[in-house]
């Protein structure tokens, strides 16, 4: 079948043509982006956090005239009033164990800074000076939030300090999540070595390191660090406290609701409302909602976009095939099959359409690198664009069968009298 032909055939439509070709480009560059986006969403939402989030949940109280956190003898208090919390929540039936912990991962609510491996070093991304978040705990932090230790020791009880909570004394040992210890020891021998804290000019050693901890932001502006997290021995002693329980299998829902009652049996000055007992499963579903939603909006943003090009496509073909009766009926007086005019049809498709894909590659990346300027978003691949060509080609095919089909069932005599 000859080209030349069927370009001078659509010459005689050119705002036909092109009004297709830049539909079908459109899009592809938008749908390029979206699935791109949707992609991203989905792999953020699934990323392991690193803790075992079944049996898992977490309190978030406050005290209601708690002494000062500014005095000695304020962070004495407050700590004798969060270690009676402990023993209570300790003790409730079904649960496993009990943390203090100033954060979780998800929880939007975090403590950031950066460690080195010299004193003394002023916050940077570089060198040896790298970006961490800080989770205040206690010797209970690995089985409560079912942490795998990879190298060295976790926590015991006699490594527990307490302070106030802007208090900032010297951290004598410390635990790294591995992808932090392998940033700053990258020959894989952390354990024993010391860090400096904040720019502190006391040594931290490193005691253990655990697999993997998220940090608890969601927001892109932690993807340079979503992995490095430190871990202090340290109840923080404020105005208010979080613990993250354990429970054992099957005594989720039990333990949360009795954990509000027996807080206000210790001390009922404090409060607790609707959302102060959340389990994680609650606090993933929350962290993640925003993503999900615009994975939905995405996704309904491409069917909409590839149907009306369908549609678009199906409408234009239907109305040529209308016009070129006279045409098609020469052709099969002339001998030419029923096969030859559906192909005729399908290949003049795959030249607008391959037209309209070549500018949308082209629409596509100018989109992207205009969402990476104003969103951060990373650079889209070439794989994206590729599926999106093979997708926008194969919907113009299946858009363009039927009405190619009716038009190559045209009888020569009828179309002939037709013209």
């Amino acid at each position: 079948m000859k080209l030349h032909p069927m370009i001078a055939a659509l010459r005689k439509h050119k705002a036909g043509v092109v009004l297709i070709a830049l539909q079908i480009a459109l899009t592809l560059a938008i749908v390029c982006n979206a699935i791109f986006i949707i992609g991203q969403r989905i792999d953020r939402v699934n990323r392991p956090t690193g803790l075992d989030e079944s049996n898992l949940f977490l309190v978030t109280q406050q005290w209601v005239g708690a002494p000062s956190a500014d005095t000695p003898n304020g962070v004495a208090k407050l700590d004798a009033m969060q270690k009676e919390d402990l023993a209570a929540l300790r003790n409730l039936p079904g649960v496993a164990s009990v943390t203090p912990i100033n954060s979780l991962p998800l929880l939007n609510s975090s403590w950031n800074g950066a460690v080195s491996t010299k004193p003394d070093r002023k916050f940077s991304d570089k060198g040896d000076n790298v970006r961490t978040t800080y989770y205040f705990t206690d010797e209970q932090v690995m089985s409560t939030l079912g942490l795998k230790l990879v190298a060295g020791r976790a926590f015991n009880a006699g490594d527990v300090q307490h302070q106030g909570f802007r208090d900032n004394p010297p951290r004598p040992i410390i635990m790294v999540t591995k992808a932090l210890a392998d940033k700053l020891f990258p020959q894989g021998d952390a354990v024993g070595k010391p860090i400096y804290v904040d720019g502190s000019s006391s040594p931290s050693t490193i005691v253990g390191v655990v697999a993997r901890l998220q940090v608890p932001s969601t927001g892109t502006w932690v993807n340079g660090f979503t992995w490095n997290a430190t871990l202090v021995p340290t109840r923080l002693n404020a105005g208010f406290a979080r613990y993250a329980v354990r429970t054992k299998p099957g005594q989720l829902e039990a333990a949360m609701k009795a954990a509000a009652p027996t807080l206000y049996k210790v001390n009922p000055l404090r409060v607790l409302d609707d959302d102060s007992v959340k389990s994680f499963a609650d606090i993933r579903a929350e962290a993640y909602r925003a993503d999900v939603g615009m994975a939905i909006l995405m996704g309904v943003i491409c069917l909409v976009l590839l149907s009306v090009t369908a549609a678009g496509i199906v409408g234009l073909t239907s109305f040529w095939v209308g016009q070129r009766h006279r045409q098609i009926g020469v052709r099969r007086a002339l001998g030419a099959r029923k096969v030859d005019i559906l192909h005729y049809f399908q290949l003049e498709n795959l030249l607008i359409a391959g037209s309209g894909a070549v500018i949308g590659i082209v629409m596509a990346i100018g989109l992207n690198l205009w969402l990476m300027r104003l969103y951060q978003m990373d650079r889209l691949p070439v794989v994206y664009t590729l599926i999106g060509v093979v997708a926008v080609l194969v919907l113009g095919q299946c858009a363009v069968f039927v009405p190619a089909r009716r038009a190559s069932n045209v009888p020569p005599v009828t179309a002939t009298r037709a013209a």
